[in-house]
């Protein structure tokens, strides 16, 4: 919702500044947005690979539809932590075996959905638990390679961002291609009089304020948008690494899940006697 107001206001500020004194029809030159466009997505194809294509495009699209982890997704975390952890520290690591096999028919799982939902790190609690149940892993091992898989991941989920960086870097150079190419169809009308040449030199121009336009007002915000997505996800991940390498390293359950809401950022943090109340 607010990308689009941001847009509208983008849209709002240029052209109604430049309707006080100028012609709105004058920009109105779909061809050179064809050329624009359709170079921009040409290029995009062109650099993205082929498996990449569907997620940068659903990342683009989520660019409208996203919204931050709230503080009830990152209470959800930590209770289902809390209680995998008692689980474990009453009735031993291999009770929950069954939990971790199939989330999605546990009874401790299933009463948290936003987990569930959350296919990544459903599949990040899992995998580490697996690793602690069924090897002596030490505090210091589990920790470097989660840290690693975070990496990994944080890598692979800043590739659209980057993607869309790429083609909001290259919209002003192919704004210049499509005015270079309006100015070649001006000097064929050479011999005619100056209003006409006049009409065909602005239009030609509008190229590269499209270009520019769509580089520094659409494309690259939204770009910078799915930046800062990716790195507000990275956070559950932290948050569930330090729950359970704090958990391996001998912290009661309880305590464990303490230090890991110390690593929520202030907007959604929970309070400490907000998660103590949850775990309740």
């Amino acid at each position: 919702m607010f990308v689009i107001i941001g847009m509208i206001i983008v849209l709002a500020s240029v052209f109604g500044g430049y309707s006080i004194h100028g012609n709105l029809s004058v920009l109105f030159q779909p061809i050179e947005l064809l050329i624009i466009g359709g170079a921009a997505v040409g290029g995009f194809i062109i650099q993205t690979p082929s498996r990449m294509l569907g997620a940068v495009i659903k990342k683009v699209l989520g660019v409208f539809t996203g919204r931050s982890t709230s503080k009830k997704e990152f209470i959800d975390i930590l209770a289902l932590l809390n209680e995998i952890f008692s689980k474990m520290r009453k009735e031993g690591l291999i009770a929950i075996e069954s939990d971790i096999e199939n989330p999605a028919q546990s009874p401790i799982f299933s009463k948290y959905p936003s987990i569930i939902r959350n296919k990544h790190a459903l599949s990040y609690i899992c995998d580490n638990l697996k690793v602690i149940i069924s090897t002596n892993v030490s505090p210091h091992e589990l920790d470097d390679v989660m840290e690693y898989e975070i990496e990994t991941h944080h890598k692979h989920s800043m590739i659209p961002a980057h993607s869309i960086t790429k083609v909001a870097d290259a919209l002003p150079g192919l704004g210049i291609v499509a005015a270079v190419l309006g100015v070649v169809l001006t000097m064929g009308k050479i011999s005619e009089p100056p209003e006409v040449l006049g009409a065909s030199i602005a239009a030609a121009l509008v190229g590269t304020f499209l270009g520019i336009l769509m580089c520094y007002g659409f494309v690259g915000p939204m770009a910078t948008n799915m930046e800062h997505a990716a790195e507000e996800g990275m956070i559950s991940f932290q948050v569930i690494k330090i729950a359970l390498v704090s958990f391996v390293g001998g912290a009661a359950p309880q305590i464990a899940v303490e230090f890991a809401r110390r690593v929520i950022p202030s907007d959604a943090k929970p309070s400490f006697n907000e998660l103590e109340e949850a775990l309740r």
